[in-house]
Parts: C-alpha cells; sequence; structure tokens
C-alpha cells in the first residue's frame, strides 16, 4: 500500500525484539537500520546476501576443515550473492577468483571493500573475464542464477550474454580434483549450471541450504 519504511520500522520494533529483513532495494535496509531500535539482519537485498555467504563458508568448512588459503571460484553473474561471497572470502583469508562478463562485473564499492580487507588477512579477489582461468585448480566452483529477482525484463539479454558462463562437467575438470560445486538454490539446471554437475557427488547444494537453517540461528543468537 506504499507506507513509508519509516511507519513499518516503528510498528516492527514495538512487536519484536529483532527485524528480520528481505528486501527488494538494498537502501530500504540501510534505512530500516538507521530508523529501528532493534537489530536488523539482512536476509538479502539486491545488494548483498550475507546470510547466504555464512552458510556457504560453514559449508566450505566443515568439508575442508580450514578455509585459509582455499580458491573458491565464482562464475556468471556479479549479483548479491557474489558480492557478499567477495566480502566474506576477503575476511576469511580465501582466495577468490570471480569471472563475469562485461557489464556483469561485482560493484567496484564492494571490490575496493575487500582489498582493503585482504590486505590484513592474505587473502586474495581477483577479477576475470575467462570461466576457465577462474575455475582452474579451485576447491570450490559457485555459481548463482543468471536472472535476479526484478531483473525479468533483462532476463533474454542476460541468459545470451552469460550463456558461456555455465558450470558444466567440462569446466569442473579443470578445477582441483575432488572439487565442490556450491549453489545458493533454487537452481536453474540446463541454464547457469549443467544436470549432471548439480547432481554429481561434487555438489554440496543441499549442505548449503541445510546450514542457512544452522547459521541463521547463529546470527539470531548473537543479536538477541
Amino acid at each position: 500500500r506504499g507506507e513509508p519504511i519509516a511507519d513499518t520500522v516503528r510498528v516492527f520494533e514495538r512487536m519484536s525484539n529483532c527485524i528480520v529483513a528481505r528486501v527488494n532495494s538494498h537502501s530500504d535496509l540501510v534505512a530500516m537500520r538507521r530508523l529501528s531500535r532493534v537489530p536488523v539482519i539482512n536476509a538479502l537485498s539486491d545488494f548483498e546476501h550475507p546470510l547466504q555467504a555464512l552458510a556457504d563458508f560453514m559449508t566450505l568448512k566443515e568439508r575442508k576443515g580450514s578455509l585459509r588459503g582455499l580458491k573458491l571460484a565464482y562464475v556468471g553473474d556479479g549479483n548479491n550473492v557474489a558480492h557478499s561471497l567477495i566480502l566474506g572470502a576477503a575476511k576469511l583469508g580465501v582466495w577468490m577468483t570471480v569471472a563475469t562478463p562485461e557489464g556483469y562485473r561485482p560493484s567496484l564499492e564492494v571490490i575496493a571493500a575487500a582489498k582493503v580487507e585482504a590486505e590484513k588477512t592474505g587473502a586474495k579477489i581477483d577479477i576475470l573475464s575467462s570461466p576457465q582461468k577462474a575455475v582452474e585448480d579451485a576447491d570450490a566452483v559457485y555459481t548463482d542464477v543468471w536472472v535476479s529477482m526484478g531483473q525479468e525484463a533483462e532476463a533474454k539479454k542476460k541468459v545470451e550474454t552469460l550463456r558461456g558462463y555455465q558450470v558444466n562437467s567440462e569446466l569442473m575438470k579443470l578445477a582441483k580434483p575432488g572439487a565442490f560445486f556450491m549453489h545458493c538454490l533454487p537452481a536453474h539446471r540446463g541454464e547457469e549450471v549443467s544436470e549432471d554437475v548439480l547432481e554429481s557427488p561434487a555438489s554440496v547444494v543441499f549442505d548449503q541450504a541445510e546450514n542457512r537453517l544452522h547459521t541463521a540461528i547463529a546470527v539470531l543468537y548473537s543479536v538477541l
């Protein structure tokens, strides 16, 4: 009904100890945090997806034991998931390579912030055009949908542009033996990832999905 964010926040903060917000516009989330007297958790915005990144790095840690020095390759659209993975990798000492076509690069603001953090942790953040180069010797290969929420009008163009960025068995062969495939789900089978990769033993996508629960509980516990 077009209610101002300020009104929504003032109602929610009187009814709860925490606001968990999933929004289209990141600016709405920033406004909510500025206005709210209770903690605000970003459950997803068009700019970041931090709860997903927490679950993803938890999944990698479960599988590999340590995150420092791992190589995580992200292939596809430089979207909100990519942003949070880049920022998380920088904080955790992970080498992250991101392969996207021109016009779909991650935010320069995110890259700059990540590189500042990487200097403290020894992480590396490389932005490339070649999926093959990005995936070479990676411990894990990550992709996400090519058309995010609110981008339906440009779906045809994005699919055409990103067609060469599909994660398939040929691309996975360039990663380390035993490398994992990751996706935040839901996946468009046959688009950003081939059916055989998604259903392969390398796929940890349902571990990631389960860990969304555990990390969300941990975040709520930390702020309440």
